[in-house]
């Protein structure tokens, strides 16, 4: 039974070839998961096939299989940021306690019906999406849509196997999922820009309301009559202004005010000490290769020399991700490197590592 009470509901667009992060959002209906978490996952799960093939009897790290699998990079994850199912189903267990069976599994579509099952998530090749009940009404949450599908209950078994058909493996959550968002603090939990008024949604209409277009969002938050935030501290007032809503001389302010804050902060002693040289020739003595998992879940190869410092492989990643915050983690389990810095990568016993990072 549909409740009175005031539903959204969580729909993030696709980025890139994110959508197996976005299909594990819009089934918890928050802002949960990361390219870098997941990136992180699938690392940890890579180093537990390259550990159990390491111990085999056919050779160990030097069996064709290992060198293959070496060569290959990893199965969990590829150069444009597609996720495996495992890392999908780590990721959900990890975070939530929730395991996602495939519903053609025996004991999971045949025991219930399907229309009693809460969530689902879809995969064909390397496109995923969710469908998840929200106040008692399904919603295709494929982040290629412009907005939520609502699926009714007499047509979802239908629409499931007509997937099925088409070639999608379908995997279904039976336990109970995160509730739906029926309050200001629980759409604090995702995106503005991604949550959607549920009765514009079942009135059909063109010009549907999304949080960040809510006008009553900032009511109560201490605006001044000038429009500007009263918790900006009359520095500017754009510190609280997603960039997607402000004007273009909002945005020239930010931009000159991050170029003149750059400029104003000189190199520390050890930022320099780190600073990058040219990449190494393949095959001189001393080179070694390092893999990485990057925070945006992009995969990179490349060479040092073993006497480099690890914090030169910080000043590697950190240029590839725009100077972010970055954590790096290697290892099984994954240990933080930050008190290596000043260590050399040899020291470290990093030469043939996986490196995995994520902003923090």
């Amino acid at each position: 039974m549909t409740s009175s009470r005031q539903y959204w509901v969580y729909h993030e667009r696709q980025e890139a070839l994110l959508c197996g992060q976005h299909a594990l959002n819009n089934l918890v209906q928050q802002n949960a998961f990361s390219p870098g978490g997941l990136a992180e996952v699938a690392g940890q799960l890579d180093q537990m096939e390259l550990n159990y093939m390491a111990q085999n009897n056919e050779g160990g790290t030097a069996s064709k299989d290992y060198l293959k699998r070496m060569a290959e990079g990893s199965g969990n994850v590829d150069e444009s940021g597609n996720f495996s199912i495992e890392v999908l189903r780590s990721a959900l267990m990890n975070s939530f306690n929730l395991d996602l069976p495939n519903i053609r599994k025996k004991g999971v579509g045949d025991k219930i019906e399907v229309t009693e099952i809460n969530g689902f998530i879809c995969n064909r090749a390397s496109h995923w999406f969710a469908i998840r009940k929200i106040n008692d009404r399904f919603y295709n949450l494929n982040s290629t849509l412009e907005r939520p599908e609502i699926i009714s209950h007499f047509k979802l078994a239908a629409e499931i196997e007509a997937l099925q058909s088409a070639g999608y493996s379908v995997f279904c959550v039976l336990d109970s999922l995160p509730p739906p968002c029926s309050s200001e603090s629980s759409m604090d939990l995702g995106l503005p820009q991604y949550w959607w008024k549920e009765e514009d949604l079942l009135s059909a209409k063109s010009n549907a309301m999304t949080r960040a277009d809510d006008p009553w969002r900032s009511v109560g938050s201490g605006r001044r009559l000038d429009g500007k935030s009263s918790a900006s501290g009359g520095g500017g007032g754009n510190d609280n202004i997603p960039v997607g809503h402000m004007t273009e001389e909002e945005m020239l302010q930010m931009a000159m005010a991050a170029s003149l804050e750059q400029q104003s902060a000189p190199a520390s002693k050890s930022e320099r000490a780190y600073e990058l040289a040219d990449e190494p020739a393949e095959g001189a003595p001393g080179v070694i290769k390092i893999q990485f998992r990057l925070p945006d879940g992009t995969r990179a190869v490349r060479r040092f020399l073993e006497s480099d410092r690890v914090g030169v492989i910080y000043a590697f990643v950190g240029g590839r991700c725009s100077k972010q915050n970055i954590e790096l983690r290697a290892g099984f389990p994954p240990k933080d490197l930050s008190s290596k810095k000043d260590s050399s990568i040899a020291e470290s016993k990093l030469a043939g590592e996986m490196i995995h990072g994520r902003y923090i």
